[in-house]
């Protein structure tokens, strides 16, 4: 307990506002071994109930002090598909740390950290050719087909865990490159495309399939995957990608974003470079609304595209944000300006269409609502004009209505979400769903619990034992 909890690396601030290379730059071998040194190897390690897919946490962590890195990864991979992933953008804090004894009186194990080393250590040595990649492996003959309908993280730890059981996988994703919400949504500098491609890459070796730009609801049918294609079982994780919108006037000015695609025009289809076919306008002047992690994501993004000015707008105070601490303080780093209890409530342009100012209201906080934050209620007279020339809305999403149109009994809630049991059964036999699609947007890991859970039910209906 004498050893303090090791800080990592990171770009300065200064340099990394105007690169898309990524901020933390991880643990070297001496930093990962002393920070596996705090782990006091607890009998009953809450920290383990606290991950969603339960990795082995005290046992890959004695792995590192042993100097055993790809011991440490098997362990990892016994649980979590995708450590390298996890190890980046999962709420550590919130979850696995949280509960850590060492949290009680000081600084929680930096669990995340250490398995972002243990990934990345493995990874860079099969890079550089010291250690061979395991050979492909296909199914059995005969094998069970199963379908997997979006490839985020939901559908990537499904695939792997029927892979893992000896099914035959297909993963259908809707974009030209597999990955959801790990490549679209989450810049470069949080989470290197490179690494998402890394992980899909080792899922292919062991037998998954990827169809890509398949859209299913328009190229088959969740009926036609089971009836017409062979498909044993259908797994939904399509997540939550619709934007929401504010719902202001002159929200359909040019130079008004939803994050998603402002985000998936810089992440996916890299709209940055100055030979990327896809454009994108880069303002001098910018305003993000919501102070989620897609908000944080996108006012750093916009800095790196070339803007003078950001600032985020938040209808509540610093105190509701909902956003990690890490990537708020991030934000704060690089420059952009936090403005609080300040909601929109019109877009003005001149006459050619283009974004030119943005009015807002002050607020206070109120009761508490729903979500257990105090409500924001509007100070009459409040009315300000602030000058921007680009908007960009994070104020959340909603789940994409295609399959849900396509397949009239699969059984939707209120919100369009999937309703499922605690397993990911669905109301539509032999087809499950998991991950945002089901929950309304939530954490990469809380994504993958769901999808290892709905391919523990599907091994076991599929061998008649559900």
């Amino acid at each position: 307990m004498a050893i303090p909890r090791q800080p990592m690396p990171e770009q300065p601030p200064e340099v990394r506002r105007h690169n898309f290379d990524e901020v933390p730059l991880g643990y070297t071998e001496e930093l990962a071994i002393r920070e596996a040194q705090r782990c006091l190897q607890c009998k009953k390690p809450a920290c383990v109930d606290g991950c969603p897919v339960n990795v082995a946490i005290p046992q890959f962590i004695e792995k590192i002090v042993e100097r055993d890195f790809e011991g440490a990864l098997q362990i990892i991979l016994g649980t979590n598909s995708l450590p390298a992933i996890c190890g980046r953008v999962c709420p550590q804090e919130t979850q696995c740390e949280k509960y850590c004894v060492l949290a009680k009186r000081g600084d929680p194990v930096a669990i995340g950290r250490l398995e972002r080393f243990v990934a990345d250590h493995v990874r860079i040595r099969l890079m550089r050719g010291e250690k061979a990649p395991l050979p492909p492996t296909a199914p059995p003959p005969g094998a069970p087909k199963v379908a997997i309908v979006g490839s985020g993280p939901a559908g990537l730890t499904c695939a792997a865990d029927l892979l893992n059981a000896g099914y035959n996988v297909t993963l259908f994703e809707a974009l030209h490159e597999p990955g959801g919400v790990l490549v679209y949504g989450i810049p470069e500098f949080r989470l290197p495309k490179a690494i998402v491609k890394a992980e899909i890459q080792a899922l292919v070796r062991r037998g998954l399939q990827i169809v890509t730009n398949a859209v299913i609801g328009r190229l088959y049918t969740i009926d036609d995957l089971l009836n017409e294609e062979g498909y044993a079982a259908v797994f939904i994780g399509t997540g939550a990608g619709t934007p929401k919108f504010l719902k202001i006037p002159g929200e359909n000015l040019n130079g008004v974003y939803s994050a998603n695609e402002f985000l998936t025009r810089v992440n996916l289809m890299k709209a940055y470079l100055p030979d990327a076919e896809t454009p994108i306008v880069r303002g001098k002047r910018v305003a993000v609304f919501g102070a989620g992690n897609t908000a944080m994501d996108a006012a750093r993004t916009a800095l790196r595209i070339g803007a003078e000015e950001v600032y985020i707008m938040y209808r509540r105070s610093r105190a509701e944000m909902p956003a990690r601490a890490e990537e708020i303080h991030h934000a704060e780093e690089e420059g952009v300006k936090f403005e609080f209890l300040v909601n929109p409530v019109a877009f003005y342009g001149n006459e050619r269409g283009w974004l030119q100012s943005v009015r807002c209201e002050r607020m206070q906080l109120g009761e508490p609502d729903d979500s257990g934050r105090r409500r924001p209620v509007r100070i009459a007279g409040s009315e300000f004009d602030t000058p921007i020339n680009v908007a960009i809305v994070a104020v959340g999403t909603e789940s994409n209505p295609l399959i849900r149109q396509t397949t009239p009994d699969l059984q939707v809630n209120q919100w369009g979400y999937i309703v499922t049991d605690d397993m990911g059964r669905t109301s539509k036999p032999r087809v499950y769903a998991g991950g945002d699609i089901v929950t309304g947007a939530a954490t990469v890991i809380e994504a993958m619990g769901a999808g290892k859970r709905a391919a523990r039910a599907i091994i076991s209906d599929l061998q008649g034992k559900g």
